[in-house]
């Protein structure tokens, strides 16, 4: 009998995160630096504000863009943040999280054959989505030498005349890499030149520890080639509640708001009036959230560096991306063992394309202790590994 499996959904890879994660979860007892989602509990007052709604009987549908309320809460939000100002009516989208926005701001503007530039490593979704979307992914490897940031010689060496999106995102996921203001003003100056719209997911711009986030959208000629991506879940501790947003030329959001009132609707009420509550008053336990995986970080530096993995302070989102190359084993076997020997998990790097080859990443939203011990563990783990390579050696 023939598969009724569309072929472009059959030759696309398993998630390497989510492969993973099934080992993860048949281990007992174990350390996880590997889910990338806050520790903590969404603040009580955010719960609260949804508990509300629930009692009195909000349960409806709302707009296709999004509760008017809300979108007028994230204009006020970037106002403040980023000096970005966005019509709640017709320029602001809100989405079942930041994943849907990335989905649907592709099919929005993806052509077949169309060329999406996505500099590696990254999330994992981004190259799936732009192949569903009928484009062509096309990998911007990064260096960790360069601090995992994109640079104007890399950008250039990829682009033809069949780019189209440059897919951006920092502060990085997996890497912890940011970009100042005058990094992405070069960058910029190249999407202007050669036509590009840019996708900037930025949902980790809130947690960025060393100076202070700038979006591309804020830069010279980018309002109006720029599709800005952010929602609740990292920098709230909200990933369950599955708001997203995305802000953008009228164009554009018009397109996307037509899938998504196809597809999905609308998020759910209770979690877009929780949102609600999170952007206007929800400043003070986000900076307490922030400081306390600050904290963590210059943990997890220290103890890499003590342990003797090289690795690119981060200066953003909660992941650190140690090299393991120096250990003798590749990223998934380093993974693979240490989950097996040590009881703690990490992700390969090769999870979030072929420049993580090399590289774990290690999330630091985790409880201090943990981390502590879970350092313990990676250090008694690599100082067997060295013992045994010159033995192996000289059989």
């Amino acid at each position: 009998m023939r598969s009724f499996v569309n072929r472009q959904v059959a030759a696309l890879p398993p998630s390497g995160i989510r492969r993973f994660f099934d080992l993860i979860a048949s281990s007992t007892d174990i350390i996880s630096l590997g889910v990338g989602e806050p520790d903590f509990s969404t603040p009580w007052h955010i719960r609260a504000a949804a508990i509300r709604s629930l009692e009195r009987g909000r349960t409806s549908y709302t707009s296709n863009w999004g509760l008017l309320e809300l979108r007028q809460a994230i204009r006020d939000h970037l106002e403040a943040w980023q000096g970005l100002t966005y019509d709640p009516e017709g320029e602001i989208l809100v989405t079942v999280g930041v994943a849907e926005a990335i989905d649907l701001a592709l099919r929005a503007v993806v052509e077949p054959g169309d060329e999406v530039l996505i500099p590696e490593p990254c999330f994992v979704s981004y190259a799936p989505c732009a192949a569903l979307a009928g484009g062509r992914p096309v990998a911007v490897p990064l260096r960790a030498a360069e601090g995992f940031k994109l640079t104007p010689e890399r950008l250039l060496e990829h682009i033809t005349s069949r780019s189209k999106v440059l897919m951006l995102a920092f502060p990085a996921n997996p890497t912890g890499a940011v970009m100042n203001a005058a990094e992405l003003a070069a960058v910029a100056r190249i999407a202007v030149e050669h036509d590009l719209l840019v996708i900037s997911d930025e949902i980790y711009g809130e947690m960025t520890y060393e100076g202070e986030h700038r979006s591309i959208a804020a830069m010279p000629g980018m309002r109006e080639r720029t599709v800005l991506l952010n929602g609740v879940s990292k920098a709230y501790a909200m990933t369950g509640w599955r708001i997203g947003y995305a802000c953008g030329p009228r164009d554009v959001l018009a397109a996307m708001v037509k899938i998504h009132q196809y597809t999905i609707m609308c998020p759910p009420i209770t979690g877009q009036i929780a949102a609600i509550e999170a952007l206007r008053h929800g400043s003070a336990e986000r900076e307490r959230m922030v400081a306390e995986y600050d904290r963590r970080r210059r943990l997890m530096v220290d103890g890499f560096r003590r342990i003797g993995l090289p690795c690119v302070e981060p200066k953003g989102a909660f992941y650190i991306f140690p090299s393991v190359a120096e250990t003798g084993l590749d990223d998934t076997t380093f993974a693979v063992r240490l989950l097996e020997e040590e009881k703690v998990a990490v992700i390969p790097g090769s999870a979030f394309g072929a420049a993580g080859a090399g590289h774990v990443r290690c999330t630091y939203a985790a409880p201090i202790e943990q981390l502590a011990e879970a350092l313990r563990r990676l250090d008694r783990f690599v100082a067997r590994l060295h013992e045994s390579r010159p033995r192996a050696m000289a059989r």
